[in-house]
C-alpha cells in the first residue's frame, strides 16, 4: 500500500474526472474501441502540449513477415551518429498510436539525444495477440536496415522503452531478443508497465478503483487483446524466462496505480537473476501521468531526465 498521499493535482482532478465517468456510465456508456482511442487522444490532446522541435521527422515502413509495420522517425541532430531508441506507444493494445503521442516522444528525442523510432503496432480488437508482438519483433529485426536504406547518420546501439501496453511490448520484445544472435538490445525501459496479463497482483485489488486506470477497464482491454483463449500467464513479460542477454533496465511505476505490484515484482525478478535492474517508484503518481503532464509538469520532466541518464 503506497504511504504517501495522491498528488494533489491529481487528487482534484481525478475528482471531477470520476463523477465525469459515473455519469457517462449512469447514461448508458458502453466500452468500445472508438470510446478508448478517442478517450486517450482527447486526454493526451487536453494534458500535453505540442513537443519541441525535432530537426527530422520522417515516416517509413518496416518490412515484416505478413505485416509491414509504419513507423514515424525522430532524428534530434541529423548529422550526428546517435543511438536508436525503439518507443511503444502504450493504449492497452488497443488505443493510442504514432499521432497520439508524437508529443511525448518527441520529449524522449530531446531528452535522450537518441534517435526515436515509434511503431504504428496493429491494435486489437481487429488485430488480437500475438500480433503487436510480431509487429514488435519486425522493428528489432528490422530498424537499422531500414535507418541504413534511408541514408540516415545513427550508431548501432539500440535501446527499448514503452508505456504501460508499450511497455508489455517493450518487455516482451527484449525476452524474444535474448535468444536471437543478430539482434542485441543495449537498455530497456519500462514505464508503469503492463506485465501479469493474470491480474493477480495485490495492487490490482487496491487500486481498483478511482484512480484513472481500473481494474474492470484492464479486464475490458485484456478481453480485446486475447480472443482465443490464450494461456495469459504464459504471455505475461513477468513470466518470461529471464537470460544473460537481457538488458540492463529501468523500471518506473506509480504508486496509485493497479500495475505497481508487477512492476515491482519483475524489478525483483530481474535482480534475482543478475541483471542490472534500476527500480524507482513515484509513491504519488497515478498511471499514466506522463500524459497528464500539465498536472505534474515537474515528474515529467524529471522522468524524461531520468531516462536520458539511464540511457547514457
Amino acid at each position: 500500500m503506497s504511504t504517501q498521499a495522491l498528488h494533489p493535482a491529481l487528487a482534484s482532478w481525478l475528482a471531477e474526472f470520476n463523477q465525469r465517468v459515473a455519469q457517462m456510465m449512469a447514461d448508458g456508456y458502453k466500452p468500445t474501441a472508438i470510446g478508448a482511442r478517442e478517450a486517450l487522444a482527447g486526454l493526451t490532446r487536453q494534458m500535453v502540449s505540442e513537443g519541441p522541435p525535432i530537426a527530422w521527422v520522417n515516416d517509413d515502413l518496416i518490412p515484416g513477415h505478413d505485416y509491414s509495420v509504419p513507423v514515424r522517425i525522430y532524428h534530434p541532430a541529423p548529422t550526428q551518429a546517435c543511438p536508436v531508441l525503439l518507443f511503444l506507444h502504450g493504449g492497452g493494445h488497443t488505443a493510442g498510436g504514432v499521432s497520439v503521442y508524437d508529443p511525448i516522444s518527441r520529449r524522449l528525442a530531446a531528452a535522450t539525444g537518441h534517435i526515436v523510432v515509434v511503431p504504428e503496432y496493429r491494435l486489437a480488437p481487429e488485430n488480437p495477440y500475438p500480433a503487436a508482438q510480431m509487429d514488435t519483433r519486425t522493428v528489432i529485426k528490422g530498424v537499422f536496415a531500414m535507418l541504413q536504406g534511408r541514408q540516415m547518420t545513427f550508431m548501432r546501439r539500440l535501446s527499448v522503452a514503452g508505456d504501460s501496453a508499450g511497455a508489455a511490448l517493450a518487455a516482451a520484445g527484449c525476452a524474444w531478443a535474448q535468444h536471437e544472435g543478430e539482434v542485441s538490445i543495449h537498455r530497456q525501459v519500462l514505464i508503469y508497465p503492463s506485465l501479469d496479463y493474470t491480474m493477480t497482483s495485490p495492487s490490482m485489488q487496491e487500486n481498483a478503483d478511482g484512480y484513472f486506470l481500473t481494474r474492470a477497464r484492464i479486464a475490458w482491454y485484456f478481453n480485446q487483446y486475447f480472443q482465443h483463449g490464450e494461456d495469459r500467464r504464459a504471455a505475461s513479460p513477468l513470466y518470461l524466462p529471464i537470460g544473460p542477454r537481457l538488458p540492463a533496465t529501468l523500471v518506473i511505476s506509480a504508486g496509485f496505480d493497479p500495475l505497481r505490484d508487477e512492476a515491482r515484482q519483475y524489478s525483483q525478478a530481474l535482480q534475482a537473476a543478475g541483471v542490472n535492474v534500476a527500480y524507482e517508484e513515484k509513491p504519488d503518481m497515478i498511471h499514466a501521468f506522463l500524459n497528464l503532464e500539465r498536472l505534474v509538469p515537474a515528474v515529467c520532466a524529471e522522468t524524461y531526465r531520468r531516462i536520458h541518464d539511464f540511457l547514457q
